[in-house]
């Protein structure tokens, strides 16, 4: 009359759910994504995204500190510079906001952390797009490109050890390659994101770095529709010298993070993008959600699918839980 087979009995008490628990989450795993905007002298809330921040370039040094302090595995640095122009150029100047702040936290936290820079061109055009326009209007891949490789290089020598390109051009990461090789930075790592999709959980990044997005980004991000897809991306890049593929968003997509972790033989990053954070915040505000239980939670199913490492602005609270033995 009954049952033979209890598993519950490995869920009796913390001591065998702890011992018996086949995911882990680690403050190692985590990195904190980090924006930068040029000429402000004092942290800019972002509405859209409660508890995050426009850094100016002292408080960035003071929050990578803290977090490096906390025990995350790596920063990774987006820039808002004050001017727009068609081609980007602030991406490329080795004083734009961006490769001048990764001086600063290359000098403020050497190697102590992992160091790592976005590597795309939307937060400085002026129409909001990853690359340069043609004459139509739609991004020129191959000329954006080149920039591409330019970016590199400055991130390279500003201090960056791993460099993220985010975007979705075909051929980026050889080019980077490339560049970074024939320029002495052969030591210089790429994480690819491989599978980036045209996702509606962008939506408050686009006030974290100040966005001038025209229009949408459907013919070079990925269509949410598509899985298999996403193989073939993290397949050229991966041929192309990739260090690491990444999937974004992440919660959305656990069935793709899946998928490429299980053909994958390097690391592969799944991003918490702003929409993820937001969502979790506004029901935590309203009493909806326990906030921690919730964090948590997201941080593990993202590591249960196959993540070796998770880009999430709770990395710094979600390394001091976990370093206190929350789970």
């Amino acid at each position: 009359m009954y049952p033979s087979h209890r598993p519950r009995r490995l869920r009796r008490n913390p001591a065998l759910r702890r011992l018996v628990a086949e995911t882990s989450v680690e403050p190692r795993h985590l990195v904190l994504p980090m924006f930068v905007r040029e000429g402000i002298t004092e942290p800019a809330p972002i509405a859209s995204m409660p508890g995050v921040v426009q850094h100016s370039r002292d408080s960035l040094r003071k929050a990578a500190v803290e977090a490096v302090e906390a025990g995350v595995g790596g920063l990774m640095l987006f820039g808002v510079p004050d001017k727009h122009d068609a081609v980007g150029s602030g991406a490329t100047d080795p004083d734009g906001i961006l490769n001048v702040a990764l001086r600063d936290l290359s000098s403020e936290v050497g190697s102590d952390t992992v160091l790592m820079a976005d590597l795309c061109l939307d937060e400085f055009t002026d129409h909001g797009h990853c690359g340069v326009l043609d004459e139509d209007g739609s991004v020129d891949n191959d000329r954006t490109l080149q920039i591409y490789g330019e970016m590199a290089v400055v991130q390279a020598e500003s201090g960056a050890d791993v460099v993220g390109p985010s975007g979705m051009m075909d051929g980026q990461v050889g080019v980077i390659r490339e560049s970074l090789d024939a320029t002495g930075f052969a030591d210089t790592s790429i994480l690819a994101y491989s599978a980036k999709y045209a996702s509606a959980f962008f939506g408050p990044f686009r006030e974290a770095v100040d966005s001038q997005l025209k229009g949408d980004r459907k013919t070079y991000q990925q269509d949410p529709a598509n899985g298999r897809e996403s193989l073939r991306e993290a397949d050229l890049d991966l041929a192309e010298g990739a260090d690491m593929v990444m999937v974004k968003p992440a919660l959305s997509y656990l069935d793709v993070v899946r998928d490429i972790a299980g053909v994958a033989d390097v690391p592969v990053a799944a991003y918490q993008v702003s929409g993820e954070y937001a969502m979790v915040e506004a029901a935590a505000a309203n009493g909806w959600l326990d906030r921690q239980r919730t964090v948590l939670e997201t941080l593990t199913s993202i590591r249960r699918a196959g993540a070796d490492v998770v880009l999430t602005y709770w990395a710094v609270e979600a390394a001091r839980w976990l370093r206190a033995g929350h789970r």
